[in-house]
């Protein structure tokens, strides 16, 4: 078994559910006693948030490739981001370690396509929304089309879960609003629905919508177990061995 480098903390609400979800699937293929390996750093989120919110994305990769080094030479086999947003960094992060990085939006682009969807709408924070690091990979790499909401949505949903669910509150009006949101989506012709933030299984399960949702914090770590399981890994990162 290769060892799962788990980096979270943005929020630790979801990082909790990575680390006992890929534990469960282990145990669930492996049998007995059967638990995975992990490195797991989790970060302080409020950190993170404040270069954010100005805009500093050069100290967001600085200091999240930092710790993917960590995790790296703590012996993790391959890197597992645990949120959406944080993506965004991938290149900058895959210059610094030489292990591969699972890239959650190829994870969930995949299982869409198992399921014969070709357009799906897209619901996570602004940044996952709006920029191209996320919507333009599904486009580009898998010829996905990704729908949106419109603005006011768009900050409702990035107001939810930075209020909200990050703080682990869960709030039944607020559910209303996603679900009026994913009904609008369809109209539009999604076929189904990205839950493109890693907390928003928290607030929304399949068992409230007949439309299809792809939780994409349990397909994360799904393929992380899978990856964990397999002889080979893909390509190693950027960084130039020596």
């Amino acid at each position: 078994m290769k060892t799962i480098g788990l980096l979270g903390g943005m929020s630790w609400e979801s990082t909790l559910v990575y680390y006992r979800y890929i534990n469960e699937v282990i145990r669930a293929r492996l049998g007995g006693l059967a638990s995975a390996k992990i490195c797991l750093f989790s970060v302080n989120f409020s950190e993170i948030v404040q270069y954010q919110r100005a805009g500093n994305w050069c100290m967001v990769a600085k200091t999240l490739a930092g710790y993917a080094q960590k995790i790296e030479s703590s012996g993790a086999d391959f890197l597992v981001i645990c949120t959406n947003t944080m993506h965004k960094v991938v290149p900058d992060i895959e210059k610094h370690i030489r292990i591969p990085v699972l890239h959650i939006a190829d994870a969930t682009a995949d299982r869409i396509r198992q399921r014969g969807l070709t357009s799906v709408g897209l619901l996570g924070t602004r940044f996952t929304m709006e920029q191209d690091f996320y919507k333009g990979r599904l486009e580009r790499k898998h010829h996905l089309q990704a729908l949106i909401p419109p603005l006011r949505d768009r900050r409702l949903v990035n107001r939810v879960i930075y209020r909200e669910l990050c703080a682990g509150r869960i709030v039944a009006k607020s559910r209303n609003a996603f679900l009026r949101i994913i009904r609008q989506l369809t109209g539009k012709g999604a076929e189904g629905v990205i839950l493109g933030c890693t907390e928003i299984n928290l607030l929304l399960q399949q068992k409230h919508t007949p439309t299809p949702l792809f939780d994409t914090t349990v397909i994360h770590a799904e393929k992380a177990v899978e990856m964990a399981l397999t002889d080979k890994l893909p390509r190693t990162g950027g960084k130039p061995t020596n």
